[in-house]
Protein backbone atom coordinates (compact mmCIF):
# COMPACT_ATOMS: atom_id res chain seq x y z
CA UNK A 1 0.00 0.00 0.00
CA UNK A 2 1.86 3.58 -0.55
CA UNK A 3 2.29 6.25 2.00
CA UNK A 4 -0.63 8.38 0.57
CA UNK A 5 -3.71 5.54 0.66
CA UNK A 6 -3.22 5.78 4.65
CA UNK A 7 -4.81 9.14 4.22
CA UNK A 8 -3.51 11.57 7.84
CA UNK A 9 -2.50 9.30 10.35
CA UNK A 10 -2.57 10.26 13.88
CA UNK A 11 0.26 8.53 16.34
CA UNK A 12 -1.15 8.47 20.20
CA UNK A 13 1.21 8.72 22.18
CA UNK A 14 1.65 9.36 25.94
CA UNK A 15 -0.86 8.99 27.63
CA UNK A 16 -2.19 8.55 31.22
CA UNK A 17 -0.82 5.44 32.76
CA UNK A 18 1.87 4.78 34.98
CA UNK A 19 4.09 3.95 31.47
CA UNK A 20 3.72 7.24 29.68
CA UNK A 21 7.56 7.65 29.34
CA UNK A 22 7.90 4.63 27.88
CA UNK A 23 4.71 5.19 25.27
CA UNK A 24 6.63 8.65 24.23
CA UNK A 25 9.43 6.93 23.58
CA UNK A 26 7.77 4.19 21.17
CA UNK A 27 5.48 6.70 19.85
CA UNK A 28 8.08 9.10 18.59
CA UNK A 29 10.21 5.83 16.93
CA UNK A 30 7.20 5.26 15.27
CA UNK A 31 6.20 8.51 13.98
CA UNK A 32 9.70 9.16 12.37
CA UNK A 33 9.28 5.62 10.82
CA UNK A 34 6.16 6.82 9.45
CA UNK A 35 7.45 10.27 8.08
CA UNK A 36 10.22 8.47 6.33
CA UNK A 37 8.44 6.11 4.27
CA UNK A 38 6.44 8.85 3.32
CA UNK A 39 2.99 8.87 5.59
CA UNK A 40 1.20 11.87 6.84
CA UNK A 41 2.06 11.26 10.49
CA UNK A 42 1.04 13.47 13.35
CA UNK A 43 1.73 13.23 17.47
CA UNK A 44 -1.19 13.06 19.25
CA UNK A 45 -0.89 12.82 23.35
CA UNK A 46 -4.61 11.96 24.40
CA UNK A 47 -3.45 13.16 27.80
CA UNK A 48 -3.22 16.68 26.36
CA UNK A 49 -5.86 16.78 23.90
CA UNK A 50 -9.37 15.08 23.92
CA UNK A 51 -10.18 12.43 21.83
CA UNK A 52 -12.65 13.92 19.94
CA UNK A 53 -10.19 16.22 18.19
CA UNK A 54 -9.01 13.16 15.87
CA UNK A 55 -12.20 13.71 13.92
CA UNK A 56 -12.06 17.61 14.13
CA UNK A 57 -8.59 17.27 12.69
CA UNK A 58 -9.52 14.78 10.35
CA UNK A 59 -7.18 12.35 10.92
CA UNK A 60 -8.26 8.76 8.67
CA UNK A 61 -5.88 6.79 11.41
CA UNK A 62 -4.65 6.03 14.00
CA UNK A 63 -1.20 4.26 15.34
CA UNK A 64 -1.74 3.30 18.72
CA UNK A 65 1.60 3.47 20.19
CA UNK A 66 -0.09 3.83 24.10
CA UNK A 67 1.05 1.09 26.67
CA UNK A 68 -0.92 0.78 29.89
CA UNK A 69 -4.34 2.09 30.82
CA UNK A 70 -6.04 4.38 28.85
CA UNK A 71 -4.38 3.41 25.82
CA UNK A 72 -4.08 -0.59 25.62
CA UNK A 73 -7.27 -1.50 27.96
CA UNK A 74 -10.07 -0.98 25.61
CA UNK A 75 -10.91 2.53 26.34
CA UNK A 76 -8.99 4.13 23.64
CA UNK A 77 -9.48 1.32 20.84
CA UNK A 78 -13.84 1.90 22.08
CA UNK A 79 -13.45 5.91 21.50
CA UNK A 80 -12.02 5.46 17.71
CA UNK A 81 -14.79 2.79 17.45
CA UNK A 82 -17.62 5.18 17.81
CA UNK A 83 -15.31 7.55 15.70
CA UNK A 84 -14.89 4.83 12.91
CA UNK A 85 -11.49 5.45 12.96
CA UNK A 86 -9.38 2.59 11.71
CA UNK A 87 -6.37 1.79 14.32
CA UNK A 88 -4.20 -0.44 14.27
CA UNK A 89 -3.86 -3.73 17.26
CA UNK A 90 -6.14 -5.51 18.78
CA UNK A 91 -10.42 -4.73 19.52
CA UNK A 92 -11.86 -3.90 22.61
CA UNK A 93 -12.60 -7.24 23.38
CA UNK A 94 -9.11 -8.53 23.41
CA UNK A 95 -7.33 -5.19 24.41
CA UNK A 96 -9.96 -5.42 27.64
CA UNK A 97 -8.78 -9.10 28.50
CA UNK A 98 -5.30 -9.10 27.91
CA UNK A 99 -4.71 -6.16 30.03
CA UNK A 100 -6.20 -8.38 32.74
CA UNK A 101 -3.91 -10.92 33.40
CA UNK A 102 -5.98 -12.78 35.70
CA UNK A 103 -8.54 -13.28 32.96
CA UNK A 104 -5.88 -13.66 30.28
CA UNK A 105 -5.07 -16.66 32.65
CA UNK A 106 -8.54 -18.07 32.79
CA UNK A 107 -9.42 -17.83 29.52
CA UNK A 108 -5.99 -19.82 28.40
CA UNK A 109 -6.46 -22.43 30.97
CA UNK A 110 -9.89 -23.00 29.61
CA UNK A 111 -8.30 -23.39 26.28
CA UNK A 112 -5.08 -25.36 27.32
CA UNK A 113 -2.67 -23.53 27.22
CA UNK A 114 -0.28 -24.10 29.54
CA UNK A 115 0.12 -21.00 32.10
CA UNK A 116 1.38 -21.12 35.94
CA UNK A 117 -0.57 -21.94 38.97
CA UNK A 118 -1.47 -18.57 40.73
CA UNK A 119 -3.35 -17.19 43.96
CA UNK A 120 -5.47 -14.20 44.04
CA UNK A 121 -4.75 -11.66 46.89
CA UNK A 122 -6.05 -9.49 48.98
CA UNK A 123 -5.53 -7.93 52.86
CA UNK A 124 -7.39 -10.65 54.24
CA UNK A 125 -5.40 -13.61 52.35
CA UNK A 126 -3.58 -16.27 54.74
CA UNK A 127 -0.03 -15.76 52.99
CA UNK A 128 1.61 -18.98 54.54
CA UNK A 129 -0.93 -20.94 53.01
CA UNK A 130 -0.48 -19.16 49.68
CA UNK A 131 3.21 -19.68 49.67
CA UNK A 132 2.81 -23.16 51.18
CA UNK A 133 0.49 -24.38 48.05
CA UNK A 134 2.35 -22.70 45.14
CA UNK A 135 5.65 -22.92 46.49
CA UNK A 136 8.52 -20.31 46.54
CA UNK A 137 9.74 -18.61 45.29
CA UNK A 138 6.89 -16.55 43.57
CA UNK A 139 5.87 -14.29 41.76
CA UNK A 140 3.05 -11.49 42.87
CA UNK A 141 1.50 -8.94 40.23
CA UNK A 142 -1.21 -6.06 39.55
CA UNK A 143 -3.79 -7.61 37.44
CA UNK A 144 -3.76 -4.48 35.45
CA UNK A 145 -0.62 -3.27 34.90
CA UNK A 146 2.11 -3.52 32.33
CA UNK A 147 6.15 -2.97 32.16
CA UNK A 148 6.66 -5.25 35.30
CA UNK A 149 5.28 -2.25 37.23
CA UNK A 150 4.44 -3.44 40.94
CA UNK A 151 5.45 -6.33 39.83
CA UNK A 152 7.80 -8.53 42.86
CA UNK A 153 9.85 -11.73 42.68
CA UNK A 154 9.19 -13.07 46.51
CA UNK A 155 11.51 -15.48 48.21
CA UNK A 156 10.39 -16.09 51.68
CA UNK A 157 6.82 -16.16 53.01
CA UNK A 158 7.39 -13.34 55.21
CA UNK A 159 7.50 -11.06 52.60
CA UNK A 160 4.16 -11.85 50.89
CA UNK A 161 2.32 -9.31 52.89
CA UNK A 162 5.08 -6.48 51.64
CA UNK A 163 4.80 -7.40 48.01
CA UNK A 164 0.66 -7.61 48.16
CA UNK A 165 0.50 -4.07 49.75
CA UNK A 166 2.97 -2.74 46.58
CA UNK A 167 1.30 -4.83 43.80
CA UNK A 168 -2.13 -3.34 45.59
CA UNK A 169 -0.91 0.38 44.69
CA UNK A 170 -1.20 -0.17 41.32
CA UNK A 171 -4.55 -2.18 40.89
CA UNK A 172 -7.32 -3.43 43.18
CA UNK A 173 -6.74 -7.09 41.75
CA UNK A 174 -3.82 -8.64 42.89
CA UNK A 175 -2.37 -12.31 42.28
CA UNK A 176 0.85 -14.24 43.09
CA UNK A 177 1.93 -16.32 41.14
CA UNK A 178 3.77 -20.01 40.52
CA UNK A 179 7.43 -18.73 39.67
CA UNK A 180 8.82 -21.20 36.45
CA UNK A 181 12.88 -21.57 36.89
CA UNK A 182 14.15 -21.85 33.29
CA UNK A 183 14.86 -19.90 29.93
CA UNK A 184 12.76 -16.74 29.52
CA UNK A 185 11.24 -16.04 26.35
CA UNK A 186 9.39 -14.41 23.89
CA UNK A 187 7.20 -14.98 21.30
CA UNK A 188 6.11 -11.78 18.81
CA UNK A 189 3.14 -12.05 16.35
CA UNK A 190 2.83 -9.67 13.19
CA UNK A 191 -0.79 -10.37 11.42
CA UNK A 192 -1.03 -14.07 11.50
CA UNK A 193 2.53 -14.81 11.56
CA UNK A 194 4.77 -15.79 14.79
CA UNK A 195 8.04 -14.16 14.67
CA UNK A 196 11.40 -15.84 15.50
CA UNK A 197 11.97 -16.16 19.30
CA UNK A 198 13.93 -14.18 21.56
CA UNK A 199 15.39 -15.62 24.70
CA UNK A 200 16.27 -12.83 27.37
CA UNK A 201 19.08 -13.00 30.18
CA UNK A 202 19.37 -10.48 32.77
CA UNK A 203 21.84 -10.43 36.03
CA UNK A 204 18.93 -8.88 38.02
CA UNK A 205 16.48 -10.80 40.21
CA UNK A 206 13.86 -10.86 37.28
CA UNK A 207 13.20 -9.19 33.20
CA UNK A 208 11.97 -5.88 35.61
CA UNK A 209 11.15 -2.62 34.34
CA UNK A 210 15.55 -1.36 34.57
CA UNK A 211 15.86 -4.50 32.63
CA UNK A 212 13.53 -4.08 30.09
CA UNK A 213 14.34 -0.10 29.18
CA UNK A 214 17.27 1.09 31.03
CA UNK A 215 19.52 -1.42 32.02
CA UNK A 216 22.56 -2.32 29.18
CA UNK A 217 23.34 -5.66 30.24
CA UNK A 218 20.49 -7.38 29.13
CA UNK A 219 20.65 -9.79 26.61
CA UNK A 220 19.16 -10.90 23.81
CA UNK A 221 19.46 -14.06 22.13
CA UNK A 222 17.95 -14.54 18.47
CA UNK A 223 18.18 -17.17 17.31
CA UNK A 224 17.04 -18.07 21.02
CA UNK A 225 19.00 -21.43 20.77
CA UNK A 226 15.93 -23.73 21.15
CA UNK A 227 15.61 -26.53 18.15
CA UNK A 228 14.25 -25.96 14.85
CA UNK A 229 11.27 -28.44 16.27
CA UNK A 230 10.25 -26.89 19.79
CA UNK A 231 10.77 -23.52 18.62
CA UNK A 232 8.24 -24.24 16.03
CA UNK A 233 5.70 -25.75 19.06
CA UNK A 234 5.99 -22.54 21.12
CA UNK A 235 5.44 -20.71 18.08
CA UNK A 236 2.31 -22.67 17.44
CA UNK A 237 1.46 -22.43 20.90
CA UNK A 238 1.96 -18.47 20.69
CA UNK A 239 -0.67 -18.35 18.33
CA UNK A 240 -2.96 -20.01 19.79
CA UNK A 241 -2.74 -18.20 23.05
CA UNK A 242 -3.45 -15.08 20.44
CA UNK A 243 -6.23 -16.33 19.01
CA UNK A 244 -8.43 -17.57 22.00
CA UNK A 245 -7.75 -14.30 23.98
CA UNK A 246 -9.34 -12.21 20.15
CA UNK A 247 -6.28 -10.22 19.44
CA UNK A 248 -5.61 -9.31 16.03
CA UNK A 249 -2.96 -7.02 14.14
CA UNK A 250 0.25 -7.70 16.23
CA UNK A 251 1.08 -8.51 19.98
CA UNK A 252 3.68 -10.44 21.85
CA UNK A 253 3.39 -13.05 24.28
CA UNK A 254 5.57 -13.97 27.26
CA UNK A 255 7.12 -17.18 28.15
CA UNK A 256 8.83 -19.34 30.34
CA UNK A 257 10.67 -22.81 29.98
CA UNK A 258 10.91 -24.85 32.60
CA UNK A 259 13.58 -26.71 33.49
CA UNK A 260 12.25 -29.73 31.41
CA UNK A 261 11.49 -26.88 28.89
CA UNK A 262 8.03 -27.37 29.40
CA UNK A 263 6.84 -23.93 28.12
CA UNK A 264 4.19 -21.90 30.51
CA UNK A 265 2.40 -18.57 29.17
CA UNK A 266 2.75 -15.78 31.42
CA UNK A 267 0.90 -12.77 29.46
CA UNK A 268 0.46 -11.40 26.27
CA UNK A 269 1.03 -7.49 25.14
CA UNK A 270 -1.39 -5.82 22.42
CA UNK A 271 0.61 -2.81 22.59
CA UNK A 272 3.86 -3.72 22.59
CA UNK A 273 7.13 -1.08 23.49
CA UNK A 274 8.53 0.14 19.85
CA UNK A 275 11.85 1.50 21.89
CA UNK A 276 15.33 0.91 21.26
CA UNK A 277 15.31 -1.96 23.47
CA UNK A 278 12.04 -3.32 22.72
CA UNK A 279 11.73 -7.02 21.68
CA UNK A 280 8.86 -7.09 18.80
CA UNK A 281 11.40 -4.57 16.53
CA UNK A 282 14.26 -7.52 17.55
CA UNK A 283 12.11 -10.35 16.14
CA UNK A 284 11.11 -8.52 12.81
CA UNK A 285 14.54 -7.81 12.05
CA UNK A 286 15.63 -11.40 12.59
CA UNK A 287 12.42 -12.02 9.99
CA UNK A 288 13.81 -9.99 7.49
CA UNK A 289 11.70 -6.89 7.84
CA UNK A 290 13.17 -3.18 9.13
CA UNK A 291 11.66 -1.11 12.04
CA UNK A 292 9.98 1.23 9.12
CA UNK A 293 9.14 -2.25 7.42
CA UNK A 294 7.29 -3.28 10.70
CA UNK A 295 6.00 -0.09 11.53
CA UNK A 296 4.40 -0.26 7.61
CA UNK A 297 3.17 -3.36 7.99
CA UNK A 298 1.12 -2.43 11.40
CA UNK A 299 -0.37 0.27 10.11
CA UNK A 300 -1.60 -1.49 6.94
CA UNK A 301 -3.42 -4.06 9.34
CA UNK A 302 -5.28 -1.26 10.97
CA UNK A 303 -9.07 -1.65 11.27
CA UNK A 304 -12.18 -0.47 13.06
CA UNK A 305 -14.53 -3.25 14.61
Amino acid sequence: MKANKFGKVAVLLGGKSAEREVSLKSGHAVLAALKKRGVDAHPFDPAEQDMEELKKQGFDRAMISLHGRYGEDGTVQGALELMGIPYTGSGVMASALAMDKWRTKLIWQAAGIPTPRYALLDAQTDFAAVALDLGLPLMVKPAGEGSSIGMSKVTAAEDLPRAYELAAKSDALVFAEQFIEGMELTAAILGDRALPLIRLETPRTFYDYEAKYLADNTRYLCPCGLSAEQERQIQALALQAYRVVGCRGWARADVMLDKGGAPYFIEINTSPGMTDHSLVPMAARAAGLSFEDLVMKILELARVG
